[in-house]
């Protein structure tokens, strides 16, 4: 019985918290494609409830982004991808603010989610060849 008390311990390591397959921008991007989808579809339709079950799926998704890019940017992105890519940073922060109260959330406009979306394929580049390099 005692001999389970002084079993060896074994060091290990890991690149993150879980197994790198479950992270990917590409949540993002899809949720991001919603929010403009929302953006079009409401323009041509003057129902003003379908307005505002439009606007609720566009808030609501424009949180799912931000809640994607924050899993990426706080859990898969570690301390060298950072000296590597030092605009990562600034990206992800620009990302979170266009899917924020100042970006997609209070607009009706296309371009803010094109914007959006142009930056969550920047980070989705970066990302990919982080996995390539790993």
């Amino acid at each position: 019985m005692s001999s389970r008390f002084f079993v060896r311990s074994i060091d290990v390591s890991a690149h993150c918290d879980l197994p790198c397959g479950i992270y990917d921008p590409a949540q993002a991007k899809l949720e991001a494609q919603s929010v403009k989808a929302c953006m079009t579809k409401v323009k041509d339709n003057a129902d003003p409830d379908f307005k505002a079950r439009a606007l609720i799926v566009k808030e609501e998704r424009s949180d799912l982004v931000k809640h994607h890019l924050w899993v990426l940017w706080t859990d898969y992105f570690k301390p060298p991808h950072f000296e590597k890519y030092p605009q990562l940073h600034g990206l992800f922060n620009e990302a979170t603010k266009l899917a924020g109260a100042g970006g997609t959330k209070a607009s009706w406009d296309e371009a803010v989610a094109d914007q959006l979306l142009a930056k969550i394929e920047e980070i989705s580049g970066i990302f990919w060849e982080t996995k390539q390099a790993a």
